[in-house]
C-alpha cells in the first residue's frame, strides 16, 4: 500500500466502523427486550424523560446516517455525519440533564467530536452543493466552455 492510499483506506475503515456502531445502536433501538449495553431501549427512554416510543425515531436517524456514511460520496458522508451531530447533540444533553456518570456517558461526547470533525472535513464548498446540484465530474466542467468565453 502506497502512502498516498493509506490515509483514504484508513478513512474509509473510519466510516465503516463508525457505521457499524450506529446500525447496531440503531438496531438496539428498536429491539424490544435487553441489549448488551443493558436495559430495553424502551426502559431508558422514559427513565431519561421522554416517552419511549422516541427510541423509533432515533434509531431512524442513526440508521439512516450510518448508510450515509458508508456513500463514497461528500455530500452524503457531510449528511450523515450532521444527521448524527444532531442526535448525538441531543444525547449529550440528554446525559447532563440526568446527571449519569462518566461511564454511561463517555460515548455520546466522543462520538459527536468526531463526527463534528468529519462534517467539517465533508463541508461542501457551497451551500447549494449540498442539496439543490447535482455532483458533476470534474471532467466534465472542464469540458463545457464558461460563459465568459463565449462574449
Amino acid at each position: 500500500m502506497s502512502a498516498r492510499t493509506w490515509p483514504r483506506h484508513a478513512m474509509t475503515g473510519l466510516y465503516w466502523f463508525l457505521a457499524l456502531e450506529f446500525a447496531l445502536g440503531a438496531i438496539t433501538k428498536y429491539w424490544p427486550g435487553e441489549t448488551f449495553f443493558g436495559p430495553p431501549y424502551s426502559t431508558q427512554f422514559v427513565e431519561w424523560g421522554y416517552p419511549s416510543w422516541m427510541r423509533f425515531p432515533v434509531g431512524t436517524l442513526e440508521g439512516l446516517a450510518a448508510i450515509l456514511l458508508v456513500i463514497p460520496s461528500r455530500r452524503t458522508r457531510f449528511l450523515g455525519a450532521t444527521t448524527l451531530m444532531f442526535v448525538l447533540t441531543g444525547a449529550v444533553t440528554t446525559h447532563i440533564i440526568n446527571h449519569d456518570g462518566l461511564t454511561e456517558s463517555w460515548a455520546a461526547p466522543t462520538h459527536l467530536i468526531i463526527t463534528g470533525i468529519l462534517a467539517l472535513t465533508n463541508w461542501p464548498a457551497d451551500w447549494r452543493d449540498l442539496l439543490l446540484r447535482a455532483p458533476t465530474p470534474p471532467t466534465a466542467r472542464a469540458l463545457h466552455p464558461t460563459k465568459q468565453q463565449h462574449a
